[in-house]
């Protein structure tokens, strides 16, 4: 059925909003802007009973573009000393297994979720990865939305204040590069373009969990990986997305009471606290088997997004393709086993 004129409207004004919202956030410095910046006033907007409609004909096309975002961080650089991050890595599955069932324990006896919501709150990912997985699992995208960001918020707070206090390191803010369209030459283009056509009936037919971004993103990661590609995908159209991204979730609360979503981020800042705890306990042990610093064993732990930490790793003068393996293999290893988890659990 084709939207009429009035829900077009509906759905142009959510995602006007939206990107300004984006801008906004995105010169306030806050992490993942052009998500959590449409998902925050869509949420008001859906609160005030707004004439807004969430873009749902626009979220297929997207969600392949944030897969190919997330394998364009896979180059044969960052794992070129993975052999010296061996006790890190090691160590990655039972921070996993720790952090996220500790707060899922959260999630579920003082939020009261239901265990798919609550399983995919707690776990430590990404959150756009989380919110689609979780969705296609039976979840509440709003309630495991709203846990990974303020999972974000916190992290990324916390972590400044754990350096700048605990560790008497500051500097400021290393700037985002602009990757522009005009970045990527034809070929790579086309071959981008062929890893979302082929990668999500890929994923659909090797019945991959949320497959039309996983499949994308393996191939992504693959022609990256060869340096067949060396660009990621243009921040003009991952931003674009991550804006119809975050309309959606926001549009989702329409009919939401205030108290319901106040009440989830309250829980998503425990849940946090939780994990953060947990990542300090894991730093202390990695420092004390290879002598790597607190600090940089403490932001390859920390529950944040990658490319968050990976900057913050790069202002505060740590080792940035350290940092970036282990959240690159934390989203993997999460994005993989999680759904695996999640099914031998249900059984």
């Amino acid at each position: 059925m084709r939207p009429d004129a009035q829900q077009l409207g509906q759905i142009a004004l959510a995602l006007g909003l939206g990107a300004v919202a984006g801008y906004g956030t995105y010169r306030l410095g806050l992490p993942l802007p052009w998500m959590l910046g449409p998902m925050i006033i869509n949420t008001f907007a859906a609160l005030m009973r707004w004439p807004v409609k969430a873009p749902m004909k626009l979220r297929p096309i997207v969600i392949p573009l944030i897969g190919l975002m997330l394998g364009s961080a896979v180059s044969p650089q960052v794992f070129a000393n993975a052999s010296q991050w061996l006790v890190t890595i090691a160590l990655l599955p039972v921070y996993l297994a720790s952090g996220a069932g500790v707060s899922y324990v959260v999630y579920r006896r003082l939020g009261g979720f239901d265990p798919v919501t609550a399983f995919f709150s707690a776990m430590p990912g990404g959150l756009n990865d989380m919110v689609i997985i979780g969705g296609a699992s039976g979840g509440d995208e709003r309630r495991i939305a709203l846990a990974h960001a303020s999972r974000i918020l916190t992290v990324i707070a916390f972590v400044s204040l754990f350096f700048g206090f605990f560790l008497h390191i500051r500097s400021s803010a290393a700037p985002r590069a602009w990757i522009a369209l005009s970045a990527l030459a034809p070929s790579d283009w086309a071959i981008l373009a062929g890893c979302a056509l082929v990668g999500v009936p890929l994923g659909q037919k090797l019945r991959l969990p949320a497959g039309n971004m996983l499949g994308p993103m393996l191939l992504s990661s693959l022609v990256h990986y060869l340096h067949i590609v060396t660009t990621a995908p243009p921040t003009l159209l991952i931003n674009a997305s991550q804006v119809v991204l975050g309309s959606v979730i926001g549009c989702r609360f329409l009919g939401a009471k205030a108290r319901d979503i106040f009440r989830d981020l309250a829980l998503g800042a425990i849940s946090s606290a939780v994990l953060l705890a947990v990542a300090v306990g894991f730093s202390a042990i990695v420092m004390a088997a290879t002598g790597k610093s607190v600090a940089a064993s403490f932001l390859a732990y920390s529950p944040g997004g990658l490319t968050e930490m990976s900057l913050l790793a790069l202002a505060m003068g740590q080792e940035v393709a350290y940092v970036s393996v282990s959240h690159i293999l934390r989203i993997f290893m999460v994005i993989l086993v999680a759904p695996l988890v999640f099914r031998a659990l249900r059984r």
